[in-house]
């Protein structure tokens, strides 16, 4: 059977907008004002912040430089079978990284620095909690709530130092019941969560017969851009220190791509286990932005991998918009790597990566995969194998 051929309009991504301006223009009754509101609605969901010939959404910057500094950490699994003991060991853990990183251990009482401030710290997707092959039941036990204790207490210490902290977690969401969200984190100078943001989608097929558990924005996606909008689905942080995105999401050029049209000026690249300095380089040269790329120390002690589990190429890097790196780990033991960073001199030069879009968009708009969205909309897999079956019953591969 020959395929549908789509045809495509680009004018049909403002009929939201258009839609709702001649509804509120004609509306005299009820039903009218309430079909316009609903148009309205729909179109502030569509709506999303993108340079537009080469100007982006920004706010101003309280400094014109920052220093930047990246912690390649352990991973340290909680261990279940003790929660309250193994999750105070990693969240201490992480607090004492961060004062490392602005060069202010607890030992010196505040009273001496090796070193200068640091404005931003980045860390990797899982620097509390760790990674276990956990079911659901286990990950709702070891899954935070932001705010939660967890997240004050690196907010503590943001609002101790001045400074943005990006991390990640395991995440609960009231309005997502039982499910178990992969999330990056911002946490700003005032110690409270400056920006939430989603995993965008899970990698398929690098785990065998297995697949991830965690939710995405992928598996969700519907219900996803009904309570958020189409902007939230890549979201970028606009602070005064620059834009700020943060993907945990690997092997993903495309991706990475989008977040800089945004208007992402640092982009921090958090997954453990995966080659993060290559793509790092790759992606800033592309992109054309700064790049961190956060990988995993060398994690003798978490339970069930070897200790060199995620450890690859050079490890963690700092790479400016031309691909230059600022700064990289020349080891896989726990370290930390800084950076200087000129934004304000960034977004005077700054030219936005141009891309043909009247020749992409056809083809990107016609494109099918073989895993679809929403595939935790029905049911949720409660175990990695559920979800690796899932994964191949929905590309047709069993």
């Amino acid at each position: 059977m020959a395929r549908k051929i789509l045809k495509i309009d680009r004018r049909s991504l403002f009929a939201g907008a258009a839609i709702a301006s001649v509804a509120a223009i004609a509306g005299r009754d009820s039903v009218t004002e309430a079909k316009a509101q609903s148009a309205m609605t729909s179109s502030a969901k569509n709506d999303i912040q993108v340079a537009n010939r080469g100007q982006y959404s920004t706010v101003a910057l309280k400094q014109d430089s920052i220093n930047v500094a990246a912690v390649q950490s352990q991973l340290y699994s909680i261990d279940l079978r003790d929660r309250a003991k193994t999750l105070k060991r990693n969240l201490d853990r992480v607090l004492r990284l961060i004062d490392l990183s602005q060069n202010s251990p607890e030992e010196w009482n505040g009273e001496r620095r090796w070193g200068s401030k640091v404005d931003l710290i980045a860390m990797h997707e899982f620097p509390i909690q760790g990674f276990q092959p956990w079911n659901r039941r286990e990950l709702n036990q070891i899954a935070f709530e932001l705010p939660g204790s967890e997240s004050e207490a690196i907010g503590e210490r943001a609002r101790r130092y001045g400074c943005y902290i990006s991390w990640g977690c395991y995440a609960k969401e009231k309005d997502w019941p039982d499910h178990v969200i992969n999330m990056s984190v911002l946490t700003g100078p005032d110690g409270k969560i400056v920006s939430k943001q989603w995993k965008a989608r899970n990698i398929l097929g690098l785990f065998g017969d297995s697949a991830l558990i965690g939710t995405t924005v992928y598996d969700v996606l519907d219900r996803y851009v009904e309570m958020y909008g189409w902007d939230a689905v890549m979201p970028v942080a606009r602070t005064d220190i620059g834009n700020i995105a943060i993907t945990a999401v690997g092997n993903e050029p495309l991706l990475y791509t989008c977040l800089a049209l945004k208007g992402a000026e640092v982009l921090v690249l958090s997954v453990t286990g995966g080659s993060n300095a290559e793509t790092a380089k790759a992606t800033a040269r592309s992109a054309r932005i700064y790049t961190l790329g956060v990988g995993n120390a060398v994690s003798p002690n978490n339970i069930g991998f070897p200790e060199s589990s995620g450890t690859r190429d050079q490890g963690t890097v700092i790479v400016d918009p031309r691909g230059t790196v600022l700064a990289e780990t020349d080891n896989h033991h726990e370290d930390i790597i800084t950076a200087r960073v000129s934004i304000a001199d960034f977004r005077k030069t700054r030219r936005v990566q141009e891309l043909p879009t009247a020749i992409l968009l056809p083809i990107l708009q016609q494109y099918q995969p073989l895993f679809q969205p929403n595939a935790f909309l029905d049911k949720l897999p409660q175990t990695y194998q559920e979800a690796g079956d899932l994964v191949r019953k929905r590309m047709s591969m069993r």
